[in-house]
């Protein structure tokens, strides 16, 4: 197999295990909830978006990640990560802007993600010792975006 051919296996399995993990576990434990609460351990996940930052640490990623990669996915992470800790708070202290923070989040978190892994495959970005973030954290990432939008289109306030 080629690299490529593995990293697609890889990130197929995971949304595969991650998707049975978020309908088995999460889904079931998360409806019982109102939306407020349902929503918040999904957006702990993203709080945590700050890590895309490594894509600028050439030590991790490598010398020779683009900078036309590098930047828009790290910024893009980190401006996710802070919405998402926006939205977390905003729900916990239910604030009446709250749900229209996780619609934002929520939109440019999932844009953000599709952008940087069509960025990546396109340049052929060979990511180092990141490369778990693309085929085992991003498929997480993804599912959960789902769910929050399901979430939100299902139970609107």
């Amino acid at each position: 197999m080629t690299s490529l051919q593995i990293f697609g296996l890889q990130v197929a399995l995971s949304f595969v295990v991650w998707g049975v993990v978020a309908a088995w576990y999460v889904a079931p434990r998360l409806a019982a909830l109102p939306l407020a609460s349902a929503l918040q351990p999904l957006l702990v996940l993203h709080a945590f978006r700050h890590v895309g930052m490594v894509f600028l640490v050439p030590t991790v990623v490598g010398p020779s990640v683009p900078a036309s990669f590098a930047v828009p996915a790290a910024y893009g992470d980190l401006l996710a990560g802070l919405l998402a800790l926006a939205a977390l708070v905003a729900l916990r202290g239910r604030w009446p802007i709250a749900i229209a923070t996780v619609w934002l989040f929520n939109v440019l978190g999932l844009l953000d993600l599709i952008n940087a892994f069509y960025q990546g495959i396109s340049a052929q970005v060979e990511l180092g010792a990141a490369y778990y973030i693309p085929s085992v954290v991003v498929p997480a990432l993804a599912i959960s975006h789902v769910m929050i939008f399901r979430m939100l289109i299902r139970h609107p306030r």
